[in-house]
């Protein structure tokens, strides 16, 4: 068997960008070792496994190595884990053929199925074998006249980063049925989640998107207390994110990634659950478009498109 060895979270620009990287490590020129890219089971000798920056790459990248380096063992190819520049990088990379797989949030796995053709595998499932979930909200100062997101009306909201599900889609989509419109409530969008819960905090904004993945990883490092708060909106559960395929793999790779992921243990997938705020985690789980139906139908309402995920 071979030595499974992954390189160091890569950022890049583009998908230019990460196709010259890949390039550059054999990934998509022919590997030594005979495998070429219509090997079946491992193209090229490596297998590239994208990544979406929801979390600083030095958290990200030791957390998806331990899946990566398990799914290598089982494959018998080496997996090397990316982390891309941003969301629509990773969709373009998918979709030119230089990423295999790729974790996609929800609503950005829309656009890398309709533009890139991006088949799920699996995502992250509870304890309890069900696919785990988590919510977006709005939250204020405890003190705040706001009580209703109705009451947003005048004032200031931080949202996370354009395009992201929870950070931003749900949040406006919230405004728009509640009968608020554009110019009604002053967005700003601060760069990440994090960054929005910080400038409430900081008192520049009245209101802010806090999905409760941060909101967990806030007050479980101590830099949030919610009794200090107000949370005003909450949307309806959201699946969590899938693992893909590209469409351009072969059925037989696509059957063993699905099998070789299925198989990792919870305690190799504790710390990506972690930062997904999966408590417990249980294995992955099998996962088809119609799990995510919802987060399409949130797309076309928007009328968002790729141009909409940076």
């Amino acid at each position: 068997m071979k030595t499974m060895t992954t390189r160091k979270a890569v950022k890049t620009t583009g998908s230019t960008a990460i196709a010259a990287a890949l390039l550059a490590s054999g990934l998509v020129a022919c590997a030594p070792g005979g495998q070429g890219p219509d090997d079946p089971t491992c193209p090229n000798g490596k297998i590239a496994f994208g990544i979406e920056p929801y979390e600083a790459p030095d958290k990200l990248e030791p957390a998806y190595r331990s899946i990566a380096e398990d799914l290598g063992r089982a494959l018998d190819c080496e997996v090397e884990v990316m982390i891309v520049e941003d969301y629509s990088a990773e969709v373009l990379a998918m979709r030119n053929g230089s990423l295999h797989l790729g974790q996609f949030g929800p609503l950005g796995f829309v656009f890398a199925d309709r533009i890139a053709q991006a088949e799920p595998l699996v995502s992250f499932a509870q304890a309890n074998g069900e696919l785990s979930s988590y919510t977006a909200g709005i939250w204020v100062r405890a003190e705040s006249p706001v009580y209703r997101i109705e009451d947003l009306r005048g004032r200031d909201l931080a949202l996370g980063s354009v395009g992201s599900t929870s950070g931003d889609a749900l949040p406006r989509m919230a405004l728009s049925e509640a009968g608020l419109s554009e110019n009604e409530v002053t967005t700003d969008y601060a760069g990440g989640h994090p960054e929005a819960l910080l400038a409430l905090k900081n008192g520049t904004v009245e209101a802010a998107e806090i999905n409760s993945q941060t909101l967990a990883a806030a007050t479980a490092q101590g830099t949030f207390d919610p009794q200090a708060y107000r949370q005003i909106w909450v949307s309806e559960p959201i699946p969590n994110d899938p693992i893909t395929i590209t469409a351009h793999a072969s059925e037989e790779l696509k059957d063993n990634v699905r099998r070789a992921l299925s198989d990792v243990e919870p305690a190799t997938i504790a710390q990506v659950a972690e930062l997904l705020d999966v408590d417990p985690p249980g294995r992955l789980i099998p996962v088809t478009k119609d799990d995510y139906r919802s987060l399409y139908h949130l797309a076309d309402e928007l009328g968002m498109s790729i141009k909409d995920v940076p």
